[in-house]
């Protein structure tokens, strides 16, 4: 740790006299006291930094609103008497800069050990060789096949979650049962169910925002590739530039069209809408019969966690049926971390299965490991259910030379402000071959 940086954070702490000239003398005449105190309290405490969206910047701070990660950090810090000292977004006071722009200017400039980083970042800074393997630390050989999937990058374990996102269509089966609609499996199934919906006086079926349509999209266009036991393969093809990305993106992009033409979601309304802030209302108070949102959100009160009627969260339509969108966050190491040993040990921990079942249980949320398993709200059963089978979509999936989850948010962005389909894949195609030159 840098000296300026030890001051900053309030490390040099000024004891006893006698502590002191203890330090004085068994280090020697020379040098500055203040710097050798320094480095002997280092060595008692061992410190490691982590840079998240949370808040705990004070390392010894008693925090009585434990999180899930929060536990997990706990129990590292317990067994390996380390301190995890929180560096956070919020903290930092960011407001000008997304998450993402923060935590690629802190990786690239080695700022602290361990970070929690979105899926786009994780590509990229994979790419750039700022984040360590982590395939070596004892408790990876639990995850699961879909967590490796998501995030090894040229052979090399970049990152880890703490839970697998999943997202789903939120309905309310009362209103599908109302008017003897059975919950789609197909985009036909769907467009006949918005299509009875419209007719009967609800005017926007789908409640939409700026940042999970894409889900319909991803749904739609690697059903087949997640699901047709020729994974590697086909992305082998795509990285390579065999074959096109927008070869893939076309049918979803066309189905979101056509949902857009037919008044089934509000463009105009998404475009500018935030999440759950927007549509949330309106699905409550049973105005609309479709949301879109992730796992957690039917768990938690402040969003679906209590609704007045009947709810299910089912997968999104496709040519497989009913098709769970999984992404995931994951804790990565930098590759020059000045604590690098203690960070490895802190991961290690963190993501071991009594760890995981600790933040399982608190969050209700899938795990990344393969031998933890929590029981679902009833809500959830249909989407559990396909995830349990297997059936999925990686709406992040680090393997992939062009990012998933950022551009085709962007890009169905343009769609929702006017861009054709064609447009749309033209996008798509730039990103293929600014992929292929590096």
């Amino acid at each position: 740790m840098k000296k300026d940086r030890k001051k900053k954070n309030g490390l040099i702490i000024i004891c006893m006299a006698g502590l002191i000239a203890c330090v004085i003398m068994a280090c020697g005449s020379n040098g500055d006291p203040s710097k050798k105190l320094m480095e002997f309290k280092e060595e008692k405490e061992r410190i490691v930094n982590l840079f998240s969206p949370m808040e705990k910047t004070d390392p010894d701070a008693e925090n009585v609103a434990r999180t899930a990660m929060d536990k997990t950090v706990i129990m590292a810090e317990e067994e390996l008497g380390v301190k995890v000292a929180y560096k956070t977004y919020t903290a930092e006071n960011y407001q000008d800069k997304t998450y993402d722009d923060v935590t690629l200017d802190r990786v690239r400039n080695n700022m602290d050990d361990i970070y929690l980083l979105n899926p786009d970042t994780i590509l990229m800074l994979a790419e750039e060789g700022k984040l360590m393997d982590l395939s070596g630390l004892e408790n990876a050989k639990n995850l699961r096949d879909v967590v490796k999937t998501a995030n090894i990058v040229d052979g090399k374990l970049v990152a880890i979650p703490q839970e697998v996102v999943a997202y789903g269509l939120f309905v309310n089966k009362d209103m599908f049962d109302k008017y003897n609609l059975d919950l789609p499996e197909t985009p036909e199934e769907f467009l006949e169910c918005c299509r009875v919906f419209k007719e009967n006086g609800i005017e926007t079926p789908i409640g939409a925002n700026r940042w999970w349509l894409e889900t319909f999209v991803l749904a739609q266009a690697y059903a087949d590739l997640y699901n047709g036991g020729n994974t590697e393969a086909e992305i082998a093809a795509l990285n390579s530039g065999e074959s096109k990305y927008s070869d893939y993106m076309r049918p979803g992009f066309e189905f979101l069209k056509k949902l857009i033409d037919k008044g089934y979601i509000d463009a105009k309304k998404a475009y500018v809408s935030e999440a759950i802030e927007a549509e949330g209302p309106d699905f409550l108070d049973q105005k609309t019969p479709i949301v879109i949102a992730y796992w957690g959100a039917a768990n938690t009160e402040t969003s679906y966690g209590k609704p007045n009627f009947n709810m299910l969260v089912i997968g999104f339509p496709s040519k497989r049926g009913q098709m769970p969108v999984m992404s995931m966050t994951g804790c990565a190491i930098s590759a020059e971390a000045e604590h690098a040993e203690e960070a490895m040990g802190v991961l290690n921990i963190m993501i071991s299965d009594k760890a995981l079942q600790v933040y399982a249980e608190t969050n209700k949320v899938i795990s990344p490991s393969k031998n933890v398993e929590v029981d679902c709200i009833p809500a959830l059963k249909p989407l559990n259910d396909k995830i349990k089978e297997n059936v999925y979509v990686l709406g992040s999936n680090a393997g992939m030379k062009v990012e998933q989850w950022g551009n085709t948010c962007i890009i169905v962005r343009k769609l929702l402000n006017g861009a054709t389909v064609e447009e749309c894949m033209d996008e798509f195609d730039k990103l293929q071959k600014e992929a292929l030159r590096k």
